[in-house]
């Protein structure tokens, strides 16, 4: 059994940063930034996490024509919540008074939405009437602003869908390669413990010397990963489908990279025309990329009822997972 969307909503914050502005604090340039990454500005929250969750959540309801009390569970995925705990499902589901619905968060980095998908139809095989995915991601406030090859790549946003099920098709696949945890990844910062030595801030524990609290990445092996999984994600995605690449109306990637996303697209050859990419305008956020490219392609009337959609995304853990459906 599949799901069907039955509202969608995002929320991109209002202040925006072009390229151009990078250039105070890190040695770059607008066409460099342009030309490695496709992107041109990107959008920055100057508060909390889960008040863009609550935003997204409000609008996705909205759309449907349903209030929070309607809903069963609310699933949340994020890499940069506001707290260790509660979970930002929990402060999502106080803020909207979704008072009927179970709340937790799920992190599977930028591939977090697909992942969710999928949690929330096995929910509604299971007598869930009514679940919300939000996505919703405040990169910036784990950024190295120091790091050139990183810091222009993120931005703030947030994305959400209300699903229930539905008696047409879903497949979804996904994967996991945990050897590779070491080439993306934030520490949390270190509470220092009277009892044990603490931990000096270089590596202790295989993984790369970084700054507790922003991210490191080796862009190289995360780029070889990528371009490696996404379409092979897509092909058996499909496959389990019952259709072939060709056959989709839209492929909805991840915003990682347009690099990426094109080199992807091509092993697929896929057209670009049907590959729903907004990179330029939002940069990378995360779990947050797809259902916002989601929502703004079913506003604008690009994605219509009827039609097939994949979503497939990658990131930490590292972690790969598409999901193929009819909106």
């Amino acid at each position: 059994m599949g799901i069907r969307i039955l509202g969608t909503g995002s929320f991109v914050p209002e202040k925006t940063v072009e390229n151009e502005e990078f250039t105070k604090y890190v040695e770059t340039s607008d066409e460099w930034i342009v030309k490695h990454s496709g992107i041109r500005r990107r959008h920055i929250h100057d508060g909390a996490n889960f008040e863009m969750a609550v935003k997204a959540g409000e609008r996705a309801l909205e759309n449907a024509g349903l209030s929070p009390e309607d809903l069963d569970l609310i699933l949340c995925t994020t890499v940069s919540s506001d707290y260790y705990t509660p979970s930002l499902a929990c402060v999502v589901q106080g803020k909207l008074g979704a008072v009927n619905a179970l709340a937790f968060d799920i992190n599977a980095a930028c591939a977090g939405f697909v992942f969710g998908i999928d949690v929330a139809r096995m929910y509604l095989q299971n007598g869930y009437k009514r679940v919300m995915v939000i996505s919703s991601e405040k990169l910036t406030q784990i950024t190295d602003f120091t790091d050139r090859g990183t810091c222009v790549l993120f931005g703030d946003g947030a994305g959400a869908v209300i699903l229930e099920e539905s008696g047409k098709p879903f497949a979804s696949v996904f994967g996991t390669d945990g050897k590779g945890a070491f080439t993306l990844f934030a520490r949390h910062p270190q509470n220092p413990v009277p009892f044990v030595e603490t931990r000096a801030t270089a590596s202790c524990d295989g993984f790369p010397e970084s700054r507790d609290g922003v991210l490191y990445m080796d862009g190289h092996k995360v780029y070889k990963f990528a371009v490696t999984v996404m379409p092979k994600a897509v092909r058996e995605s499909c496959e389990k489908y019952g259709i072939t690449p060709d056959d989709l109306d839209w492929l909805i990637p991840h915003q990682a990279n347009i690099r990426i996303i094109q080199t992807a697209v091509s092993a697929l050859k896929f057209p670009m025309e049907k590959t729903i990419c907004n990179i330029a305008e939002r940069a990378n956020t995360s779990s947050a990329c797809i259902p916002i490219a989601l929502d703004e392609a079913i506003r604008d009337g690009r994605i219509k009822r009827g039609q097939t959609i994949c979503t497939v995304g990658f990131g930490a853990g590292l972690v790969y997972g598409s999901a193929v459906f009819e909106y």
